[in-house]
């Protein structure tokens, strides 16, 4: 657990290190430019750096283990952190949008538009690989957190792409307007993907459930209880950030002595930790067959 941690630290200050390097790259650019597009881009790397702070105090905060007065640990401010990111990208959107209309109303002029694309293009490639590597280790590792930071990273190759267009287009066509339009573009695209995030971390944060891993945690404990003469009932399950909560009751023989119970009771617990592996926590609950379903009134399920 501890290299896990080491690793996710290691991009996550990569990736702040980065924000802050691109950043300077792209204020140069549209400061040499004058290119709302530009300076769109720039405007959401500004967010995406404060949005990358947050997440690393959020990714060391995810670690620290449970206390007196967080049992579950912390590791659930991984949604907030992706909420608070994608916050931030609908905030730069709409600071884009902003800018192109402001510019379409009171005009604008262009210049230096080699060297603002040439920036440009190398902080899109360097974003590009750094947006892929965070998104591989976010999904590898189960973090919430992480992969909202590689798809806010994508994001700003998308927006740099976009200017890259427009600054394309006024050089073949003569017509500066494609500026605007293309920073407007690249807000509906960076709002969407901002929206998207949001909708994510409420879901985690709601303990919403994947029917994918229900599905392969049903099939499992019905293999594992079947073969051991039992059934079970009630499953519940969440996600947590980087730990995946799994309940359930058994139903046993009334014969069947407490310790035995318990010994099945474990095997299959550990068969579902072992599918969950590293991050499984599975607790159940051992109920004699003759009373079934009578214990869950009180939980309203």
């Amino acid at each position: 657990m501890e290299r896990e941690f080491e690793d996710q630290k290691r991009v996550m200050n990569l990736s702040l290190r980065v924000a802050v390097l691109l950043l300077g790259t792209k204020v140069t650019a549209a400061a040499l430019t004058g290119s709302s597009a530009i300076y769109s881009d720039a405007a959401e790397s500004v967010v995406h750096l404060l949005a990358v702070g947050f997440a690393v105090w959020a990714l060391r905060l995810s670690h620290k283990p449970a206390d007196e007065t967080h049992h579950f640990g912390h590791d659930k401010v991984s949604f907030l952190s992706a909420g608070f990111e994608g916050a931030m990208i609908s905030a730069a959107a709409l600071l884009i949008l902003y800018e192109a209309v402001r510019q379409v109303v009171f005009g604008f002029e262009i210049s230096n538009i080699a060297v603002g694309a040439s920036l440009t293009g190398v902080a899109a490639a360097i974003n590009l690989a750094l947006g892929l590597m965070l998104v591989r280790v976010g999904k590898k590792r189960g973090s919430p957190l992480i992969r909202a930071n590689g798809i806010h990273v994508l994001t700003d190759v998308w927006s740099s792409v976009a200017v890259l267009v427009a600054l394309l287009l006024i050089v073949l066509t003569k017509w500066k307007w494609w500026d605007p339009i293309a920073a407007s573009l690249a807000a509906f695209n960076i709002l969407w993907t901002g929206f998207k995030l949001i909708r994510e971390s409420l879901g985690g944060l709601l303990d919403e459930a994947d029917p994918k891993v229900e599905k392969e945690i049903r099939d499992l404990l019905t293999r594992e209880t079947v073969a051991r003469g039992m059934t079970f009932h009630n499953l519940r399950h969440r996600h947590s950030g980087r730990t995946h909560w799994v309940e359930f009751h058994l139903l046993t023989d009334d014969d069947l002595t407490v310790g035995k119970a318990h010994d099945l009771a474990t095997e299959i617990e550990a068969a579902v930790a072992a599918m969950l592996h590293p991050d499984g926590r599975v607790i159940s609950h051992l109920e004699p067959r003759s009373v079934g379903h009578h214990d869950e009134a009180w939980e309203g399920r």
